[in-house]
């Protein structure tokens, strides 16, 4: 089969003719239609990270495609011919107190899609039962594909952040979690403030529902948040430590501040005092669970939601990461179809 593999953190992915994996104990093979592209995977393919992926390996993380295959043991909720996902959350071990209580994306045994195991830069992949969700007919693969990464990882974070009706809620990042972050904010009826350097991603926010924008180029963000009254939550998923900063000093007091993006300068400044004089609340967020990928995709099939995206062929995998890593894709979110 077709695959776009990383040999070498140092070097371009090369498009492989590699063996069809062969469905294990619970697993399903599934024949890929389209894959996400994550900024995940820029920190897979060249090592980014502390705990570096095994190589050779295939990225992608946000696989939609056909189950071709069962494995032993694959259970009775997945068929041959069902349409799934297949999530970051590749394999939990579904007895630790994490996973025994709902949050089995810190499950310290998990095996991550596209990193510890091979994911969707493929025409097949092979993926647990248990972790993969079936796509509802209403949504489109190339919908499904950001949805299952992307929009669960935000989704997830509003749900954190507990953000509701009445209430601020900062969206420090408008790109391809951004604006689906700014979707959710507003189904949770929170007033909702879009901050980013581009002028082009805050007037598509606008479109999406933000109430306020403010160009962190331009202005202060936290200054002018706090002229709104403060923010009762904040998102921060801006590549950089910087934005981290700014969003805790956009925080009204008992504001909540909640960690997604991973930059590569892994701490940030932040002051005890305020934090505790204040009441302010900091969270960690990663992911979302198997349930908060079907909400997800349950709120796509109501159409309170919109994923801008742009296709690309597998084989332009390199062309799609430098464009990602240079900012230059067109729209927010890249799908690659295989």
């Amino acid at each position: 089969m077709k695959a776009a593999v990383v040999h070498d953190f140092t070097q371009p992915l090369t498009i492989d003719d590699v063996p069809r994996p062969e469905p294990s104990d619970g697993q399903v093979l599934v024949r890929i239609e389209a894959c996400g592209l994550c900024h995940t995977d820029l920190h897979a393919a060249h090592g980014d990270w502390p705990i570096k992926p095994h190589l050779p390996l295939i990225p992608g993380h946000e696989g939609v495609g056909i189950v071709e295959a069962l494995g032993p043991g694959a259970g009775e909720e997945i068929s041959e011919g069902d349409r799934v996902a297949i999530p970051w959350l590749g394999f939990a071990c579904g007895h630790c107190r994490y996973c025994n209580s709902g949050r089995e994306t810190l499950c310290e045994a998990q095996l991550n899609t596209g990193y510890s195991m091979d994911g969707g830069y493929a025409e097949y992949t092979a993926a647990y039962a248990r972790h993969v969700v079936k796509v509802p007919d209403g949504v489109d693969s190339m919908d499904a594909a950001p949805l299952s990464c992307a929009g669960v990882t935000v989704y997830k974070a509003l749900k954190s952040s507990e953000v509701g009706p009445s209430q601020l809620c900062a969206i420090f990042g408008v790109g391809g979690l951004g604006h689906l972050a700014v979707q959710y904010a507003k189904i949770q009826g929170a007033t909702v403030v879009a901050v980013d350097l581009d002028d082009d991603k805050l007037e598509m926010a606008r479109e999406l529902g933000a109430d306020y924008v403010v160009n962190a180029l331009e202005q202060d963000p936290a200054a002018e948040i706090q002229k709104l009254g403060g923010a009762d939550a904040a998102i921060a998923l801006a590549v950089s430590p910087r934005p981290f900063e700014q969003a805790f000093d956009s925080l009204a007091r008992g504001g909540t501040l909640v960690m997604v993006a991973l930059p590569e300068d892994n701490y940030v400044k932040l002051p005890i005092f305020e934090t505790v004089l204040r009441g302010i609340n900091l969270k960690g967020s990663i992911v979302g669970t198997h349930r908060d990928v079907e909400d997800v995709f349950k709120l796509h099939t109501l159409g309170r939601t919109r994923v801008l995206h742009e296709t690309r062929p597998l084989e332009e995998v390199n062309e799609a990461f430098d464009d990602v890593l240079h900012a230059r894709n067109k729209a927010p979110r890249v799908v690659l179809t295989v």
